[in-house]
Parts: C-alpha cells; sequence; structure tokens
C-alpha cells in the first residue's frame, strides 16, 4: 500500500507541473519546468499494478484519476493561474450533477498532451481507439459528446473497478444496481461438493478446459483468427437440479468472477431500453474475463415470435441484438432454462455446449443427503437413507430445504438424533409446494 501511495502522490505531483507548465504556454508566459524530467517521471511510475506505461498512457490515468484522489485539483491550478473571469475553451471539462469540481474531457486530455500542435493531436488520437491498451483492456474510455459536438468533448471515463485497482491496487467488483444490474455470486462450497449425473460432469470437463486454456489456443496457438470470441453455453433442466450452483463453482475453481443478470431491472416495456440495461452489463464485462449468468434465461432468449405489431418487431430486435452480442463477447455466457425447447433455435446455433442438468436418481440423492449430513449428528435407529432415496423423487434444492428443515426440528430438541418423522413431515411438505401427493 505504500508503494502505490508513493506512486499516486508522485504521479499527481508531476500531473500539477505539467499542467502548469501547459497553461504557462496557453498564456504566453515564460515556465520553469524541466518538460523531460516530468515527462521521465511520469513514464517511470507503476500506476497500473504490474505496467510502467509511457507518458502518454500514465498522463491519461493520473488526469482521470486526479478528481478521485483530490475534488479540488485542477480548480485549485487554474485559480492559481488563470486571470479572473476568463473562458478558455481549449481545456475542456465540464461539471458533474453533484461532483462541483473540474472533470476531465478527451479535450482535456488533448490539451494536455498536445497544446496546440495538430498534427501531435491527430497522432494521439490512437489513444481512443478500439485498439489500443486502455479500449482492450477497459481502463478508460470516452463518453459520446452531444450530438453535433466535437467528439473530444465527451468526459473522460474509468470504471469503478479500474479507478479502485489505481488506488488500492485491488479491482473491486462493480456495485449492484440500475448503472450495473447484474449480482455476484459466490459460494464457500468446493466443485468436490458438486453432485452430478457422470454424463453432465463430462460436459461441463469442456467447460473448464476452456476457461483454463482458452488465452493459450486463441493466442499462442493463433485460433483466434479462426474461432470466434468467447464460449456460449446452456444449461438446461427442472430447476433445483444444481444449475446455478455449478455456474458459481466454475468460476471459484477458475479464479473468475461471475455474475448473474437480474431480468427484473434489464427486461423493460419500453423500446430500446432493455438493450440498453444489458449493454450496461455486457461493456463493463468486455476484457474482465468474467461469466456472464443468465437464469431462466427464456423471458431474453425465447423463441421469436411472427410480427402482428410494433412490439412483436421491437421484441424480435431485441432478440437480434442478443445474438449479435452475445457472440462478441470474449468471456463465457451461460444460459440456464428449465425447458430447453423454450430457447429460440437462432441461440441453440451459437452454443458450443449445451449441458443437461436431470433431475438426480436414487443414488445422486443419496450422496446429496450424506453430504448435507453434519458430522455431529446421528441418524435414529433404523432410518434407512437409501429406502428414502429410492422412493421420493426430489431434487437438490427440495434435499436441501428437507435437510434444514429436520436439522432445525433436531436442534429444538435438544438432540443430536434425526429422526425419520421429521424428514417425512419435511418431504411433505416439499411436494404440497409443488402440487404433487405423496
Amino acid at each position: 500500500m505504500e508503494t502505490r501511495l508513493k506512486n499516486l502522490s508522485e504521479g499527481l505531483a508531476a500531473l500539477e507541473q505539467w499542467v502548469h507548465y501547459r497553461l504557462a504556454e496557453l498564456l504566453g508566459r515564460e515556465h520553469k519546468i524541466e518538460v523531460e524530467a516530468v515527462q521521465s517521471r511520469l513514464a517511470g511510475l507503476e500506476l497500473l499494478p504490474g505496467q510502467c506505461l509511457p507518458f502518454e498512457e500514465n498522463l491519461a490515468l493520473i488526469t482521470v484519476l486526479a478528481p478521485h484522489l483530490q475534488s479540488d485539483f485542477f480548480d485549485r491550478i487554474f485559480a492559481e493561474v488563470l486571470p479572473q473571469n476568463g473562458d478558455y475553451p481549449s481545456l475542456g471539462g465540464l461539471r458533474g450533477t453533484q461532483f462541483r469540481g473540474f472533470i476531465p474531457t478527451g479535450e482535456t486530455l488533448m490539451f494536455l498532451l498536445a497544446g496546440r500542435d495538430l498534427k501531435l493531436r491527430l497522432h494521439l488520437k490512437h489513444l481512443f481507439e478500439e485498439t489500443h491498451l486502455f479500449s482492450r483492456e477497459g481502463l478508460l474510455y470516452l463518453d459520446p459528446a452531444p450530438p453535433g459536438e466535437p467528439t473530444l468533448s465527451g468526459r473522460l471515463s474509468m470504471p469503478s473497478e479500474i479507478v479502485s485497482l489505481l488506488m488500492s491496487g485491488v479491482a473491486e467488483g462493480p456495485r449492484f444496481g440500475t448503472d450495473f444490474p447484474a449480482q455476484h455470486l459466490t459460494t464457500d462450497r468446493e466443485w468436490d461438493e458438486l453432485v452430478l449425473r457422470p454424463a453432465t460432469r463430462d460436459q461441463l470437463a469442456e467447460l473448464r478446459n476452456w476457461l483454463t486454456h482458452r488465452n493459450h489456443l486463441m493466442n499462442e496457438w493463433g485460433m483466434g483468427r479462426v474461432f470466434r470470441p468467447g464460449y456460449r453455453a446452456l444449461f438446461h433442466g427442472p430447476p433445483g437440479t444444481g444449475k446455478t450452483f455449478t455456474a458459481t463453482l466454475l468460476g471459484k475453481v477458475t479464479g473468475r468472477d461471475l455474475f448473474r443478470i437480474d431480468l427484473s431491472m434489464v427486461i423493460s416495456k419500453y423500446i430500446g431500453e432493455t438493450e440498453k440495461n444489458l449493454e450496461k452489463v455486457f461493456s463493463r464485462a468486455e476484457h474482465r474475463d468474467w461469466i456472464l449468468f443468465f437464469d431462466e434465461a427464456d423471458a431474453l432468449f425465447g423463441k421469436r415470435t411472427g410480427v402482428r405489431d410494433a412490439h412483436d418487431r421491437y421484441a424480435n430486435q431485441e432478440v437480434s441484438y442478443l445474438l449479435q452480442r452475445i457472440e462478441q463477447f470474449s468471456g463465457l455466457v451461460v444460459l440456464a432454462s428449465n425447458l430447453k425447447s423454450n430457447i429460440d433455435t437462432a441461440f441453440m446455433r451459437r452454443f458450443q455446449s449445451v449441458v443437461h442438468f436431470p433431475a438426480p436418481g436414487p443414488e445422486e440423492r443419496y450422496q446429496i443427503w450424506r453430504r448435507l449430513l453434519p458430522t455431529q449428528v446421528r441418524l435414529e435407529h433404523g432410518l434407512d437413507m437409501r429406502a428414502l432415496c429410492r422412493r421420493y423423487e426430489l431434487t437438490g434444492s427440495n434435499i436441501a430445504n428437507i435437510m434444514q428443515y429436520a436439522l432445525l426440528q433436531t436442534l429444538s430438541r435438544q438432540s443430536d438424533i434425526l429422526q425419520k418423522a421429521d424428514l417425512l413431515e419435511a418431504i411433505e411438505r416439499e411436494y404440497q409446494k409443488e402440487g404433487r401427493s405423496l
């Protein structure tokens, strides 16, 4: 942390000197700044953990970061140097809705990097191109300018997780909300606790292989020229069969963050809003190596309808947008559905893996029972768990609910013996919830 604080302090000090240099140049005044020394200082800083970037890139990063570190950074320098009541469009910048300080724009960065040198300004526009590190790694981007206004008048923006990375050395995930309608899922459980049929496990091995070897395949072996970016998988099967749990474990064992898209915050009745809400997720997830998980995906990826009215036409446009967006995404996208037949055939053709999660059989049910039984708890004399597993068709989710109820009943008796009566009562409750009879 001390090294990070030192880098940030030196970065701000170098930026302040550089702003003074450019302002003196703008006003036609002499300056005492050693230009090459400041450039060398900035180029030698490790603002981005693990990387010493060139002067231009580091100046861009510290310029965007400065208001996050010192809210009055630019205003303080401007008040000290610029004449009162002056208007200087070449500085760019804007004010926020709640933030009252100066916020840099693309024009601000160009002023700092190139001044009035038109040739240099044209050369430096590569900083905002898709092939540049900033875009490839999702570090920094230029917000769209209002219609009809110069492109560089857009605000320089940095995702919150990158701000966190530069400030603390740790990239905190985005906060769940309207600006990012997806929840970060984690688990304390391990892969060997997953109880699945052998065929399902074999299919999941393919996903783990892709997550483990993707970079080698696409980059070192050069197959990125041949294969589409990213990987798309469908998990289908009855509710409670482990689709969400499996996706969460995939993230854990491969060291990737998994985000479940909240469809209630994504889907909108207003034309074009669904696509905008989804773009908030995809654009933030790009280059982050995240896994995107769409639970109950039928609502978004369901079969297209015949066009009877304007609503149908725009609904089909949403599906077309999704087709394009998931194909462009470079990470893993997992869709979960209770019924495979509900998914639009256009999506089915684009899945590399279609993984079936059937209801567990008697042996899988028994394994789930055993894994959920605390070591401190004994079974009532004569309680045959295998017989219960053969008789009652239950999913993993059902069994977890049953065990929770029965264990709480055991504790309420101040006992450590699990009774058959409690299990049967809980089984009946699960059957009733699903409209089934024993």
